[in-house]
């Protein structure tokens, strides 16, 4: 389980965020570590006999280097200050439909679905919802995917305001289909982070995802392009 420990290094790495504070810290960064893996290794024992489609998953395949990529950004600030832990199909971290889980004192969730594809993917998304979108709506109304994450996760920036190019604006999945990123997300408490049934918690939530992700990744594996 979750250390407080691990969520107050992260919470000290936010005030701290520069490298000489940070080895400094090497003795607290490496019992850090090694309870992120721990978790994560909680995580695929108790996800796997529930979605075979993980089984190739180690570890080192669901984690994430604490040094951010600060090539591009504004933000130089070199370390991740959050826990992330992402689970799917492609061992190999190329973006697919998966779980993912986020934890940060007051800003923690667990999530599922695709985010952002590639347009050739989106494309093939969007077909496989125009012609099956009956299938995705089923999913949608599954009790559980109701109680846990209402429906998709929609802002400004991860939908189009007109129907996409090549798609009836009037076709009766067109706002699934104006989406650019099929997510879908619940908030973690604090508290909760620390239950002992935090990990079995989140994976029956999580698999409530599961068809959603099948069903996403029968449209990307789609013949049809």
């Amino acid at each position: 389980m979750l250390s407080k420990g691990s969520l107050q290094f992260l919470e000290d790495l936010k005030s701290n965020n520069n490298r000489d504070w940070f080895l400094a810290q090497k003795k607290r960064y490496e019992a850090y570590k090694k309870n992120y893996h721990e978790l994560i290794g909680n995580f695929l024992d108790q996800i796997k006999p529930q979605d075979s489609s993980l089984e190739m998953l180690q570890v080192k395949n669901c984690t994430f280097r604490i040094n951010r990529d600060i090539r591009f950004s504004k933000d130089k600030s070199p370390y991740k200050t959050h826990m992330g832990i992402w689970m799917n199909s492609n061992s190999n971290n190329a973006n697919a439909p998966g779980y993912y889980i986020h934890i940060e004192k007051g800003a923690s969730f667990i999530a599922g679905g695709l985010y952002s594809p590639e347009p050739n993917d989106l494309k093939k998304i969007r077909k496989e919802i125009a012609f099956f979108h009956e299938d995705l709506q089923e999913i949608l109304n599954q009790s559980d995917f109701k109680k846990y994450f209402g429906s998709f996760n929609r802002t400004e920036t991860n939908q189009l305001k007109n129907a996409p190019k090549d798609f009836d604006k009037a076709h009766p999945a067109i706002e699934f289909l104006k989406l650019k990123s099929f997510t879908v997300s619940q908030k973690i408490q604090d508290q909760d982070l620390f239950s002992p049934n935090f990990v079995p918690d989140t994976v029956k939530k999580l698999m409530a995802v599961k068809p959603l992700i099948a069903f996403l990744n029968r449209g990307l594996h789609s013949e049809e392009s």
